[in-house]
């Protein structure tokens, strides 16, 4: 089994392949950001792949938002939900944990 380690990534630590990813990269990846993974964020990163699969490409904070609120409640569907779970920039780290290349429009 492949480790972090041993797989491809960019200058910003992204994976290469998205298809590389699994639960135990995505530990890894969490831990590089020093988060601990809870089912709140395991939620968000099965609705990032899922968007990932459909659309081809990681959404921006706003449509990650509207994404949530449509699947997941109003509660879950807000900015500062995604802040508390993914501190700084939650979309761009919410799509590294999910092994998803970095949003298009995110600095």
């Amino acid at each position: 089994m492949k480790t972090l380690a041993d797989l491809e990534r960019d200058n910003e630590g992204y994976l290469l392949n998205v298809d590389d990813w699994n639960h135990d990269i995505a530990l890894a990846l969490a831990a590089e950001e020093s988060l601990e993974l809870e089912d709140a964020h395991w939620e968000i990163i099965e609705l990032l792949r899922d968007f990932y699969e459909e659309f081809e490409q990681s959404p921006a904070m706003r449509i990650m938002v509207k994404q949530a609120a449509n699947k997941l409640g109003k509660e879950k569907g807000n900015s500062i939900y995604f802040m508390r779970l993914f501190p700084g920039s939650p979309a761009k780290i919410a799509s590294k944990v999910a092994g998803l290349p970095k949003p298009l429009n995110c600095l």
